[in-house]
């Protein structure tokens, strides 16, 4: 099936602007912000901004990788912005978040591959935000656990690394990370005692049956939360949708998923790694 193919009816949205969409909107902006809800595309960003939540995206808007599913832009990334911590803070407190939700480009033109500047990021949302609870999507790091360390000492209460896809295809679209170590850095997450999340995407060409070993491989690594999510082809340069999942499929491995022992499981055409994210603030209190 080729990306020109027509959406089914289930994949359809409409993007309402309300007070809260165009009061998320001028935060992001006038804090010179980047999110991935913008910059990825994200099918959900006028239902998110529109209750007032956004995935702040740290390190800048320009990636050192260039993976076919994804839509940030990529090339030679500027310098970090010193005052990005302290401004995604501020922006947690405007908009009163009691989740927030952080994810990153990845910097592998850095000595520290940018572990630095994101353990500055959630020290500076721990201090102006106490009782905010604070997710981070972080990149491989390359695998070097002691970058990965870096983040982990910082106490966040979830952190989340995306398989992306099964292992057979992982190599068609990552262009740098690897199926082996992403399971290592979700391994080391979860080692750590802090809640391990990961995600993934459907619809390019894998099985049922390669989505079940993946979920597997995950819960082995001892990995709690799972968001699974139709790819979307960003453009007709990116890897092309093979299929687009049924509801009812969506529906099959969220049950699976719950039957293998993950806590948490979020299926479905719209949904993306942040998506209701906010439901697990609620989880924790269960882990």
């Amino acid at each position: 099936m080729s990306g020109e193919t027509r959406k089914p009816e289930w994949l359809k949205i409409s993007i309402a602007a309300n007070e809260r969409y165009a009061e998320t909107k001028r935060i992001v902006e006038s804090h010179s912000l980047h999110t991935i809800c913008s910059s990825g595309r994200c099918p959900n960003m006028g239902e998110c901004w529109g209750h007032g939540t956004a995935t702040f995206m740290i390190g800048g808007d320009i990636c050192t990788r260039c993976c076919k599913f994804c839509n940030t832009r990529t090339g030679k990334p500027f310098p970090l912005d010193e005052k990005e911590p302290v401004h995604v803070a501020e922006s947690v407190a405007l908009m009163k978040l009691s989740h927030a939700v952080i994810t990153s480009v990845d910097r592998d033109d850095l000595p520290d591959l940018g572990a630095a500047h994101w353990a500055q990021t959630i020290r500076a949302i721990r201090r102006m935000n106490p009782d905010t609870t604070v997710e981070v999507l972080i990149p491989d790091f390359q695998g070097r656990r002691e970058l990965v360390q870096q983040v982990i000492e910082t106490g966040p209460d979830i952190i989340s690394h995306n398989m992306e896809t099964v292992r057979r295809i992982s190599p068609m679209v990552r262009s740098a990370a690897r199926y082996e170590t992403s399971l290592a850095v979700l391994q080391q997450i979860a080692e750590s005692g802090i809640a391990c999340k990961s995600g993934i995407m459907v619809g390019l060409g894998e099985t049922p049956e390669e989505v079940e070993t993946l979920m597997d491989d995950l819960r082995a690594v001892g990995c709690k939360i799972l968001t699974i999510g139709q790819y979307l082809q960003p453009s007709r340069q990116h890897y092309p949708v093979v299929e687009y999942v049924t509801p009812a499929q969506f529906a099959a491995y969220r049950e699976l998923g719950l039957a293998k022992g993950f806590s948490q499981v979020e299926s479905g055409p719209l949904v993306r790694s942040s998506y209701h994210a906010e439901k697990s603030r609620l989880l924790l209190k269960c882990l």
